[in-house]
């Protein structure tokens, strides 16, 4: 069962408390069936002052997955700066992906799901934002083979799609309260790629 996460509570019109609140619809309801007044109210704020901050639902859409992917990020670059370790490297940054999806679920969920909402124009800043967020995760996975970590038989662009695919996913299930952990989720996923794809001669 997806766990709904309740809205942070925060002074009426602060960014965070508006994309938290519009987050919480779009995913309940759907990006169409939410309108600006809706989410306004939500907020406890006035229509007109919500539309002063974003003249469009898109642009608050915009935001708001620009919110996500920052958020990702900055978790997942923290992580791979913990560690010297390549294996190490890969196992934290599995769990900084993890820990930063569901953090705010209602944020990625939309983030993952809603990007087709957009018009052309802004679902290619969000595509491109994407691209450079798993670019970090294509140096990471290059430079591991590069290093003869990963064998060098492994295709790094679809070890990425593959993996990035599985912990998003993780995304639509993950409940903080169900019988799972977090860590436990993603050190499954880290030993998975170390039994498939780690060059034996590096395993304890």
């Amino acid at each position: 069962m997806v766990h709904q996460s309740a809205p942070p509570v925060r002074k009426s019109g602060d960014q965070d408390h508006i994309l938290a609140n519009a987050a919480r619809l779009f995913r309940r309801k759907g990006f169409e069936k939410v309108s600006l007044k809706e989410i306004a109210e939500a907020c406890d704020m006035l229509p007109g002052s919500l539309y002063y901050r974003y003249h469009t639902k898109e642009a608050l859409l915009v935001a708001l997955m620009r919110r996500g992917v920052e958020v990702v990020t900055e978790e997942v670059e923290g992580a791979f700066a913990s560690s010297n370790d390549p294996a190490e490297q890969l196992r934290l940054c599995i769990n900084a992906h993890l820990r930063a999806l569901v953090t705010d679920s209602d944020t990625v969920y939309v983030l993952l799901f809603e990007w087709r909402a957009l018009r052309p124009e802004a679902r290619e800043e969000i595509v491109a934002l994407r691209d450079q967020y798993e670019s970090f995760w294509t140096d990471i996975i290059e430079t591991m083979i590069k290093q003869g970590v990963i064998q060098k038989n492994i295709d790094g662009r679809l070890l990425r799609l593959i993996g990035l695919g599985a912990l998003n996913w993780v995304a639509t299930w993950f409940d903080p309260n169900g019988e799972y952990a977090l860590d436990a989720v993603g050190d499954l996923v880290w030993r998975v790629i170390m039994d498939g794809v780690i060059d034996n001669r590096l395993r304890a």
